[in-house]
């Protein structure tokens, strides 16, 4: 379907561009959110005759967004999560956790803002991006940690994970088998012989 944005779409365009999409992004995504119009000659029409107006309503927004990134942009959020020995969550973090992070924070966020290209499944530090309006985006991370004492490592550049694994290194080599003197390994030391019947009495 050929349509006419109303917005910078990324990796579509921007405002008044003719572009080609599918049917269902442009009916179920792109129209009813009025980010684009169907490209036929009465929409050509009312857009060209509204194009000052809508211009002047996306710069207006766009500076807003822009000087509302510059408190949100950098901003930490300490996600607490059970996780196994390997660092591997039980379950993720995904675009909720993050926008309830941020409006937690006093941040006017909602869910379609958060740009997260797939969920966190693993403990550690994760930039995300965060959409404040299609030109202008800020990131913020996410430090994921089974305590808020490993978080306090990991924004201290600490590899949470790596720690881990070294101490798990060191507990399974610290397991030795004692060995008897000589012997090679996997042979077994020799059983002591038990006296001969009759030696012991003698020796008494």
């Amino acid at each position: 379907m050929e349509i006419i944005l109303l917005e910078r779409i990324e990796k579509l365009g921007t405002i008044g561009d003719v572009v080609t999409v599918k049917d269902g992004y442009a009916r179920n995504f792109l129209l009813p959110n009025k980010k684009a119009l169907r490209a036929n000659d009465a929409n050509r029409q009312v857009f060209e005759a509204n194009r000052e107006r809508l211009e002047a309503e996306n710069a207006a927004r766009r500076d807003e967004a822009a000087k509302a990134g510059t408190h949100v942009d950098g901003t930490e959020l300490v996600l607490i999560r059970a996780s196994s020995n390997s660092g591997q969550l039980y379950g993720s973090v995904n675009v909720r956790d993050i926008a309830d992070g941020l409006k937690a924070k006093g941040f006017d966020i909602n869910n379609s803002q958060i740009v997260l290209e797939r969920p966190i499944k693993t403990i550690g530090l994760f930039d995300v991006r965060v959409a404040l309006h299609p030109e202008v985006q800020v990131t913020v991370k996410a430090n994921v940690a089974r305590s808020d004492d490993e978080a306090e490592l990991q924004r201290q550049g600490v590899d949470v994970i790596g720690q881990i694994a070294e101490e798990e290194r060191g507990d399974s080599e610290g397991f030795t088998e004692a060995l008897e003197a000589g012997a090679e390994v996997g042979e077994l030391p020799p059983a002591e012989e038990a006296p001969a019947e009759g030696e012991e009495n003698a020796e008494g």
